[in-house]
């Protein structure tokens, strides 16, 4: 199977997942109650599946879903504020096609980048459980086994600490600890594994009180293109 059969299996596993009775609950209630904006909208209302370049060398990983944006659309980063300062820092560097993305079918191209998220359905209160991150771990290691890229860029701690936890749980590193969570934050581990960088995470919280800026993206991800410049 190649890399595109292989995460479109992935994709509808994850659509079609019911491991967690809270987040299940939760986002088809927000699908059928919707948000007064949203109201013509048809909700996706499922688990929100990865999206982007099968053959990427940069793996981008979130949080979870937001309710009213991959919630409703159908796509990771997709109809939300969140989604609306990623993309726009993702085109400037030349990752993305394109500086927004609305809906599925706006024809956004990722460019040697995949985007995921540690938790695959909308959360409430944007708080999953260690239980849910835990039901969501094997979607996440299965497209990091297939698309094997040579960078992971966590937006926040819990992606940080959810990439981590993979890499403890296979035996290569000892503890999570060693590793501390900051923007810009940078990492190298032995064996050949990706190169991992952390930068806050693009929440409205975030980048409307100043936290985290343009620029701020701007030079990570120039010292990611960077990195993945290097034969």
């Amino acid at each position: 199977m190649n890399a595109e059969s292989a995460l479109k299996a992935v994709q509808e596993e994850v659509c079609a997942c019911r491991k967690c009775p809270r987040l299940v609950k939760y986002r088809e209630k927000v699908a059928k109650e919707k948000r007064r904006a949203f109201r013509e909208w048809t909700y996706w209302g499922r688990g929100v599946p990865g999206f982007g370049d099968p053959h990427a060398h940069l793996f981008i990983l979130g949080l979870a879903p937001a309710a009213h944006g991959g919630n409703r659309t159908g796509r990771v980063f997709t109809g939300d504020r969140s989604g609306d300062f990623l993309y726009q820092a993702l085109h400037k560097a030349g990752f993305a096609n394109q500086p927004n993305s609305l809906d599925r079918d706006d024809g956004l191209r990722l460019q040697d980048t995949y985007i995921a998220a540690a938790v695959r359905c909308a959360p409430p209160a944007n708080k999953p459980l260690p239980g849910e991150i835990l039901h969501c771990r094997g979607y996440l290691e299965r497209e990091l086994e297939i698309l094997q890229p040579r960078a992971v860029l966590a937006l926040g701690k819990i992606a940080w600490d959810a990439y981590l936890e993979i890499l403890k749980q296979h035996g290569q590193i000892a503890s999570r600890a060693a590793y501390r969570f900051s923007h810009g934050a940078e990492c190298t581990f032995a064996r050949d594994l990706p190169r991992l960088f952390g930068v806050y995470h693009p929440s409205q919280q975030n980048t409307q009180t100043g936290r985290v800026t343009q620029a701020m993206y701007s030079r990570v991800l120039k010292r990611i293109r960077g990195f993945l410049s290097q034969a």
